[in-house]
């Protein structure tokens, strides 16, 4: 690979793979990072004792979510193909992911970590999908957080945009474990856990587990994906929320 936006390493002796988002200060996910991550993602999959895949942020956070300036216009429809196509890989892929979280977890960033089997946050995190804020909604939160930390709470984040302290979200399950050194506390685990068992064997368990999880993911996103385009960006406040973020001024909502 010759990435330029991600790093892709190896740790648990080699059985491990961790993709490193690199573009400090926000790692925003913008079309090259996304289309960086596809490829890692299909060179993993030749991997077959590959036993965990983890996400982290470079820098102080983890992601503040998807490039806002390709969520406009005719760039909408590529940046939110190229952003669902990531998890669609992920499925396929089927060995367990997780997700090493500090500062910011934001949006797109949210819903790549809350994606992940597992997740490791520092005390100081913070999570939050703020899409309503920008008149839109976050079509893979809508679809997996109901299924991960229940209904009522994911109505919650996703209805709210509200900013939910590391503390919180363990206790709605959004978070796993929290460390002082969460990428330390998630490989010592990891060894512990998974590097005894068979590749093979976790990707069937995995499978197995999340088998309604991934139905969401193949047969609801492209449907929820063709809503957000031709519905949601269709409305005047989707539009204008969008415009006003870029344009540093607060949204004039016409509710329509």
């Amino acid at each position: 690979m010759n990435a330029t936006k991600i790093r892709l390493e190896r740790f648990l002796d080699g059985d491990a793979a961790r993709i490193v988002l690199c573009a400090p200060p926000g790692n925003v996910l913008d079309h090259q990072m996304m289309r960086e991550v596809s490829e890692a993602l299909d060179a993993l999959a030749r991997d077959a004792k590959l036993k965990l895949v983890c996400f982290t942020g470079e820098g102080k956070h983890f992601s503040f979510g998807a490039s806002v300036e390709e969520h406009v216009g005719e760039r909408a429809a590529g940046m939110l193909r190229g952003f669902h196509g990531m998890f669609e890989k992920l499925v396929a892929l089927g060995v367990p992911t997780a997700a090493v979280v500090r500062g910011r977890c934001l949006g797109g960033g949210m819903e790549l970590a809350a994606f992940c089997n597992w997740v490791f946050a520092h005390p100081g995190a913070v999570f939050a999908q703020p899409e309503i804020q920008l008149g839109v909604f976050a079509p893979v939160a809508s679809l997996v957080l109901p299924q991960k930390i229940g209904q009522s709470r994911a109505d919650d984040v996703n209805l709210t945009g509200r900013n939910i302290e590391a503390g919180e979200a363990k206790a709605m399950g959004l978070v796993d474990h929290l460390a002082d050194d969460p990428a330390v506390a998630l490989e010592e685990w990891a060894r512990r856990e998974l590097a005894p068992k068979s590749a093979a064997a976790l990707r069937f368990a995995n499978r197995a587990a999340r088998w309604r999880w991934n139905q969401l993911v193949r047969d609801e996103l492209p449907a929820l994906e063709r809503f957000y385009l031709d519905e949601l960006m269709g409305s005047h406040d989707a539009n204008e929320g969008l415009a006003a973020f870029l344009e540093k001024r607060k949204a004039v909502w016409e509710h329509r």
